[in-house]
Order: structure tokens, then C-alpha cells, then sequence
């Protein structure tokens, strides 16, 4: 071999080296891509996953992507992948969306285990009937006044107010253009994240709340003892007053929820 062919031989080895690394530098790449941009993804679904788990607020898409820096379509794909898989049955927690955001709690066919566990570690929240009955008044006929509220409950509610402002489920929502112009309440977004609502519309409706109503008079006419009648067939003196004719009895004024 004369020494225009080794060199010639040189070149051509190493061009072939050349392309030969190129090569595999193209692949390494091609399977190296897709791993970081999966395990890229993951973290985020991870991050995700936690700020829901640590808020007591529901998280909405758009305050998510802010915080992670990312766009809201990609959050709200991660979203549904975590609704998806805390739907399984092997799961005892939830992703729901409510009152607009996201927020993680316990699935509703373990609450009742779930209720024994939390009442030994502290005390219930509890609402009288007062309060329960005024934040129903305002729930449906929102905005309302007190006393619009007074002619419905026929009794004075003003620490009732106080104390379902306090717990700010509900909040003033201006005033009305009438003689004194009184202050108008409405149900605030805590009152849908107490009551597991999305929005207002998921109330349920009058109609639904009559048949209820249906129900348990039928059923406890079914399990209420038969009168015994008195001597001459006669109904039983208390069965023979009409509603018109019982005694109202006067309802003290509220003053505490």
C-alpha cells in the first residue's frame, strides 16, 4: 500500500467512526427525550396531587397553572387523571370538584367509619335548627332581607344572622332599594364547600323536598298505633280538633344559632 492509499484508508475509517457516534448520539437522545419529558410530567401530577391534599380550599385550574407555571389545558388534564384514579374502588379518598376548584376529601361510603374516628379526636361543628333553617331561607330566596327572612320564620333572627355570618356562610350582599333600605344576605362559596355543592343549582328543588315530605308522613302513619275508639264510635277528643282550632303556641324570639 503506497501512501496515498493510507491516507485515503485513514479518511474513510475515520468518517465511518464519525457517522458511527452520530449515530448513536441521535439515539441516545430519542430515548433519553421521552424519559426526562415522563418523568417531567409525573413530578407535576405529583405537585399537583399535593397542593390539593394540603389546602383546605378548593384549587381552581387557573390558580393551579399560576402557581406551577404551566398552562391551564395540561392542569386540567392532570385533574382529570387524579379524579380518574382516586375514583377507584381500592381508594378512600376522593378528588371532587367543588364550588368551581378542586379539593381532596374522603369518598362519601366511608364516612360513617370515618365520623366515629374523627368525634373521639374533637368536637362536632354543629348548627342549632334555627341556624339550619335560616341559611335554608337565604339559600333559596338569595338575596334576601331579615325581614323578608322574619316573614317566612315568623321569629326574630338577628343572632341567628350574627352567628351564619361568623361562620361566613353567608355575607352581605348590598342593600335593598326600600323604605330603610336593609341589608341583603346571600350563601357565600364556604357555604358550598361545607355542603358539598359545585353551585347552587345542585340544591335540591321544592318538588323534591315534597316528596320527601310524602314519604315520611306515609311512613309514619304506617309505624303510628291505631286509636282506640271511644264508647259510641266516637273519635278520641284530641282527634276531633281541627289544626284551626288548636291553641297556637307563641314562639320565643331567637337571639343565639
Amino acid at each position: 500500500m503506497n501512501e496515498v492509499d493510507h491516507v485515503l484508508e485513514t479518511t474513510l475509517t475515520a468518517q465511518t467512526e464519525g457517522e458511527s457516534n452520530e449515530e448513536d448520539i441521535v439515539v441516545a437522545e430519542a430515548l433519553t427525550e421521552p424519559a426526562a419529558e415522563i418523568e417531567s410530567c409525573a413530578a407535576l401530577k405529583a405537585v399537583i396531587e399535593a397542593a390539593i391534599y394540603i389546602t383546605d380550599e378548593p384549587l381552581t385550574p387557573e390558580q393551579i397553572a399560576s402557581a406551577v407555571e404551566q398552562p391551564v389545558e395540561r392542569v386540567r388534564e392532570i385533574l382529570a387523571q387524579l379524579v380518574a384514579e382516586y375514583a377507584a374502588p381500592d381508594r378512600g379518598l376522593s378528588v371532587r370538584e367543588l364550588a368551581g376548584g378542586f379539593k381532596m376529601a374522603t369518598k362519601p361510603e366511608y364516612h360513617e367509619p370515618i365520623r366515629r374516628f374523627v368525634k373521639n379526636l374533637q368536637p362536632p361543628l354543629k348548627m342549632s335548627l334555627a341556624a339550619l333553617e335560616t341559611l335554608a331561607v337565604i339559600a333559596y330566596k338569595q338575596p334576601i332581607t331579615a325581614p323578608e327572612i322574619l316573614d317566612i320564620r315568623g321569629v326574630q333572627g338577628a343572632g341567628v344572622l350574627k352567628t351564619l355570618l361568623d361562620r361566613k356562610l353567608i355575607a352581605a350582599a348590598g342593600r335593598k332599594n326600600v323604605l330603610g333600605k336593609p341589608i341583603m344576605y346571600k350563601t357565600t362559596r364556604e357555604f358550598l364547600v361545607q355542603f358539598g355543592l359545585n353551585s347552587l343549582a345542585e340544591l335540591p328543588t321544592l318538588k323534591e323536598f315534597e316528596e320527601l315530605g310524602r314519604f315520611a308522613l306515609t311512613d309514619s302513619e304506617e309505624t303510628a298505633p291505631a286509636q282506640v275508639p271511644q264508647e259510641g264510635g266516637e273519635e278520641p277528643a284530641a282527634q276531633q280538633l281541627t289544626i284551626e282550632e288548636q291553641p297556637a303556641a307563641a314562639e320565643p324570639q331567637e337571639t343565639d344559632g
